[in-house]
């Protein structure tokens, strides 16, 4: 699957778009693809703060529960209700299937995150492919 380029990337394997200075953030096709059937996803509520490379939830899938990683900081605006009853909407499409939308207190964050091409050669080191 190809990585959208307009996100940017963590080496945890998070996404996240940008929308002025609102980012959505969801796992990548990568990661949905090692974790399996997602079952659940733990999420944090409207108006909690997230920092930089901190877990913020985690995803149980039927192998594992694995932490969520943010890839910027700042207060969670949104989150994806649908989840909490369609958690496999994240199997079925990653990279629109987002989990929670921030409202950024660094925006020069988002700049140090990895592009589509530095993500996916990150991923093809990690995987020997």
């Amino acid at each position: 699957m190809a990585y959208p380029t307009n996100y940017r990337y963590t080496k945890e394997h998070e996404w996240i778009a940008l929308d002025g200075n609102i980012g959505t953030i969801g796992i990548t096709d990568y990661a949905q693809n090692s974790l399996g059937d997602i079952v659940y996803v733990d999420a944090p509520k409207i108006g909690e703060s997230v920092t930089a490379n901190a877990a913020f939830g985690s995803v149980e899938s039927v192998k594992a529960v694995s932490d969520l990683f943010s890839p910027v900081s700042g207060k969670v605006t949104a989150v994806n209700e649908e989840l909490k009853t369609s958690p496999d909407k994240i199997n079925e499409a990653p990279h629109e299937a987002w989990i929670i939308k921030v409202e950024l207190s660094d925006p020069a964050e988002f700049e140090k995150l990895l592009d589509a091409a530095a993500y996916e050669k990150f991923v093809s080191e990690e995987t020997g492919a």
